[in-house]
C-alpha cells in the first residue's frame, strides 16, 4: 500500500506544472486566491470574531537561517519556545497562553500534522521547512474549527508555497556557532504553458549544539507540481525529512547547571565498580518523515468553490540507547547462569522503533456572497502505528536471538469530522459568526510495553463543538468583538500509560478591539478560557523525555493580550505584544508525606503571567534593515503544586538581527546578507525543564517523605547565524 500511494503521487507530481497565482473574477471585480481556498475553511478572517496573528513567508525570511519553525515564531503575542540543545535546532517545543505543544492543533495544507497518538509536533522531522511556507496563521485560544484535535490553547495554520509566475533558482547557505552549517537549493520552473509550474528544495542542516554531543543532522526537502486555469488549481506536494538528533532530553540537575550547564548525561557508559567510562557515540534519535499531499480547489462561479485534500504520511525510526545494567527480564530474557552465580541484569544497547501510517481525507465547500459566507467542510483520517523494541547488543544476551523482540504493541487511531460555519453581515457595521463541529474518535492500542507492562486501551469519544460571535465596525478603522467557542478532547497515549485518563472540556470566550490606519495597528484582547478535566503537565517526563499530563478537575487561564505596529518615523518602525494572564488551578490535592493535603488555589504549570516581545526595526531603504527583537517571560512553576523549587527564573534576551540586499544585473539578480545574534547580551537562562516527586518508605521505617526533584534544559549565550542567498 505504501508503494502505491508513493507511486500515485509522484506520477500526479510529474504531470502536474503550474503558473497562476490567482485569477480575477469578472462578475465581482475581486480576487480569488485559488492557493487559499484549501484553507479557507480553516483560517480566520479580519471580520470574524477570532483572536489571530498572521506571518508572511517574507517576515520569516530574514531570520531563517537554520533555526526550527518554532524558534522562528518566538516573537508572536504569548508564545514561549524553547530547545534541546540551547541553540534552536534539533527538538524545539512551543506553548502558547499556557498551553504545550500537545494543545496546539497545527495543519499543513489544512492537513493535520499533530501525531496522532501522541498529539505533538516534532518539527525536527521536518527542517528547513519555514523556507517552503507562503503563510502562518496563529489562532490563539479555541478559534474556528479545524482539522484534528481540538485547539485548547492554540491553533497553527502553515500554507506552503504558491505557484511562482517567474523562474528562478535560490541557493542559500549559513554558517553559525556551535558547527552550524545550512545549505538550501529551491528553483522554479515559473509558468509554463501558462498553466504549469513545478518547484522544489533539497536542504541540509548540520550543528553540533550549545549542549554536549547535542549534535544534529537534518536532511529535508520538498517538491510540488502544479496545473492551473482560471478555475481550477491541481497540485501534488511531497515533502520530508530525515533526522539523526543525538539526545539531549535529560536536561541537568541544579548542581550541575552551575558548575557545567552543557553537560549532558545521554550515553553514559559506566564500568561494573561505577566509573564513568566514556559516553555511547550513537546515543541518538534517527527517524524519517514522508509526506505526499494532493490537493484539488476548484472555483465554479463567482460564490461557489471547493477543495479536496488528500494526504499520506509514511514515518519510521527509533532511539538508540546504551542503558547500564537493565533487567535481562524486562528485555524479555530468562537470567543467565555463569558458574556458581546467576547473572540477572547485563548492559545493553536497545533500538525503541515506531513505524507508522497516516491517511488523510479532507473536503470542502465553500459560498460567498456580499453579506454571507458558509463553509461546509469534513474529514476521515486512520492512523496504524508500530511500536516495538530491539535488542542491538548486549553483553549477557542469555537467550536472544538476532534482532530479539523485547516488546510490541500497536496503535490505531481513526477520526471523523464535520464542521459547518456561516459568516453573515447584518448591515455595514454588524456581522454574526456561528460555527458547529462533531468529531468521533476511536483510539485502540494493545500489546506489550518495555519493562514487562502491557497497554490495553479500547476507547471512543463523541464530541460537539460549537461557537458563536459578533463583530462591530464601529468606524473604517475600529472593530469590536466578542466570541463562545466550546472544546473537547481525548486524551493521548502517554496519558493512558500512566493512568486512566478522561476527556478535558473547555469553555472559551474572548472579546477584543481592533484598530487599523493607514500607518499604525493595535490589537487588544480579552480572554477567559475555564476548563473541566484539563490534562495539564504535572512538570515530570517519562524516559523519552515525553511530557506526563494528568486530569486537575477546575482551572481556568484569563488575560489580556496587546499588539501594536507602530511607525516611529519613516525610517523607524516599533512592534511590540504583551501577554499578561492568571493561570489557575481551582481547589487542588495533593499527596504529600503520605497525605492528601488541600493545596487550593494553585498555578497552573509552565504558565507565565507575563510575556513580551518587541521587534524595532530600522529600515533607510528597501537594501538595509535592522532588527532588535526583545522576549521577556516571567517567573514560572514547572508543576502545579506552587513548590518553590519547580519555579523557573524570569528571562529577559535581545536578539539582533541585520539584513543586506544587494542588487545585480548580471546572472545573478540579487544576494541576500543576513546576520542573525541570538541572546545579544550573553544572559544565562533556563526556558524549560522537569520536576518530580517521589515517596522515601525507606529512610525512616513507617514514615513516609515526599522527595523533589528537578532537571533545566539551560539556552545558549550569545550565538550567531550567518547566511548569504543567491538569486537567479
Amino acid at each position: 500500500m505504501k508503494t502505491t500511494v508513493f507511486y500515485c503521487l509522484c506520477l500526479t507530481g510529474s504531470l502536474l506544472f503550474g503558473q497562476k497565482n490567482e485569477v480575477k473574477d469578472s462578475l465581482q471585480n475581486k480576487l480569488i486566491s485559488l492557493e487559499e481556498v484549501s484553507v479557507s475553511g480553516l483560517r480566520a478572517k479580519k471580520d470574524q470574531p477570532v483572536t489571530f496573528s498572521q506571518i508572511s513567508k517574507e517576515e520569516l525570511k530574514d531570520r531563517n537561517l537554520g533555526q526550527d519553525l518554532p524558534i522562528l515564531l518566538n516573537f508572536l503575542p504569548a508564545v514561549v519556545t524553547t530547545s534541546d540543545a540551547g541553540a534552536g535546532i534539533g527538538y524545539t517545543g512551543i506553548r502558547v497562553r499556557g498551553s504545550d505543544a500537545t494543545r496546539v492543533n497545527v495543519t499543513i495544507n489544512g492537513i493535520p500534522y499533530n501525531d496522532a497518538e501522541s498529539q505533538g509536533t516534532f518539527w525536527v522531522d521536518l527542517p528547513d521547512f519555514a523556507s517552503s511556507v507562503e503563510s502562518i496563521q496563529l489562532q490563539r485560544g479555541v478559534g474556528t474549527s479545524t482539522n484534528g484535535s481540538s485547539a485548547f490553547g492554540a491553533s497553527l495554520n502553515i500554507l506552503t508555497e504558491q505557484i511562482s509566475l517567474e523562474a528562478y533558482t535560490q541557493l542559500s547557505n549559513s554558517v553559525g556557532s556551535f558547527g552550524t552549517l545550512r545549505h538550501s537549493l529551491k528553483f522554479s520552473t515559473g509558468k509554463l504553458n501558462d498553466v504549469f509550474e513545478f518547484s522544489g528544495r533539497l536542504g541540509q542542516i548540520s550543528s553540533e549544539g550549545y549542549v554536549d554531543r547535542a549534535s544534529s543532522m537534518l536532511k529535508s526537502y520538498f517538491f510540488q507540481g502544479s496545473y492551473q486555469d482560471e478555475n481550477t488549481l491541481l497540485k501534488a506536494v511531497v515533502f520530508g525529512g530525515h533526522e539523526i538528533t543525538y539526545q539531549s532530553w535529560f536536561g541537568v540537575d541544579p548542581y550541575t547547571l552551575e558548575t557545567n550547564r552543557t553537560y549532558n548525561y545521554a550515553g553514559e557508559i559506566y564500568s561494573d565498580s561505577g566509573e564513568l567510562t566514556g559516553y555511547y557515540d550513537n546515543q541518538v534519535d534517527n527517524y524519517s518523515q514522508d509526506h505526499y499531499q494532493f490537493h484539488w480547489n476548484q472555483q465554479y462561479n463567482q460564490n461557489w468553490s471547493s477543495s479536496v485534500g488528500l494526504n499520506y504520511t509514511y514515518g519510521r525510526g527509533f532511539y538508540e540507547e546504551y542503558n547500564n545494567g537493565s533487567s535481562l527480564e524486562n528485555l524479555g530474557l530468562s537470567n543467565l547462569q555463569l558458574g556458581t552465580e546467576e547473572v540477572s541484569v547485563t548492559d545493553n544497547i536497545t533500538q525503541k522503533w515506531l513505524d507508522n501510517d497516516f491517511y488523510v481525507l479532507t473536503i470542502n465547500a465553500q459560498y460567498e456572497n456580499n453579506l454571507s459566507e458558509f463553509v461546509f467542510g469534513g474529514l476521515y483520517s486512520h492512523y496504524d502505528g508500530d511500536h516495538f523494541g530491539r535488542l542491538i547488543w548486549a553483553k549477557f544476551a542469555s537467550n536472544a536471538l538476532p534482532k530479539h523482540e523485547f516488546y510490541r504493541n500497536k496503535g490505531i487511531k481513526k477520526e471523523a469530522s464535520l464542521f459547518a460555519k456561516a459568516t453573515h453581515k447584518i448591515n455595514r457595521q454588524w456581522t454574526v459568526f456561528s460555527d458547529i463541529q462533531y468529531r468521533n474518535v476511536n483510539y485502540s492500542a494493545n500489546g506489550s510495553l518495555n519493562e514487562l507492562g502491557t497497554i490495553g486501551i479500547e476507547d471512543s469519544f463523541n464530541f460537539i463543538n460549537p461557537k458563536a460571535g459578533i463583530s462591530f465596525q464601529a468606524n473604517e478603522r475600529s472593530q469590536w468583538y466578542f466570541s463562545y467557542a466550546k472544546a473537547q478532547r481525548e486524551p493521548n497515549r502517554t496519558d493512558y500509560e500512566n493512568g486512566n485518563p478522561r476527556p478535558e472540556k473547555l469553555n472559551d470566550f474572548e472579546a477584543g478591539w481592533r484598530f487599523t490606519s493607514t500607518k499604525s495597528r493595535i490589537e487588544t484582547n480579552l480572554y477567559y478560557m475555564r476548563y473541566k478535566d484539563q490534562l495539564v503537565l504535572t512538570g515530570a517526563i517519562d524516559n523519552v523525555g515525553a511530557p506526563i499530563r494528568e486530569n486537575i478537575g477546575n482551572s481556568y487561564r484569563m488575560g489580556l493580550e496587546v499588539t501594536a505596529s507602530i511607525p516611529i518615523s519613516n525610517q523607524w518602525i516599533w512592534q511590540p505584544n504583551i501577554a499578561l494572564s492568571q493561570n489557575k488551578n481551582l481547589d487542588f490535592k495533593f499527596q504529600r508525606d503520605g497525605n492528601v493535603v488541600d493545596l487550593k488555589n494553585t498555578n497552573i504549570a509552565y504558565s507565565p503571567s507575563f510575556v513580551g516581545a518587541s521587534a524595532l526595526s530600522f529600515r533607510p531603504n528597501i537594501q538595509f534593515q535592522a532588527t532588535l527583537l526583545s522576549k521577556y517571560v516571567s517567573e514560572q512553576y514547572m508543576a502545579n503544586i506552587d513548590a518553590p523549587l519547580s519555579k523557573l527564573d524570569a528571562y529577559f534576551t535581545q536578539d539582533l538581527n541585520i539584513r543586506y540586499r544587494l542588487l545585480l544585473d548580471d546572472w545573478i539578480k540579487q544576494i541576500d546578507f543576513s546576520v542573525l545574534v541570538n541572546n545579544v547580551f550573553d544572559q544565562l537562562f533556563v526556558s524549560n525543564g522537569y520536576f518530580y516527586t517521589y515517596d522515601d518508605d525507606y529512610s525512616v521505617p513507617g514514615q513516609i517523605t515526599t522527595i523533589e526533584g528537578v532537571g533545566y534544559y539551560p539556552q545558549a549565550g550569545r550565538h550567531f547565524l550567518l547566511g548569504a542567498t543567491l538569486g537567479f
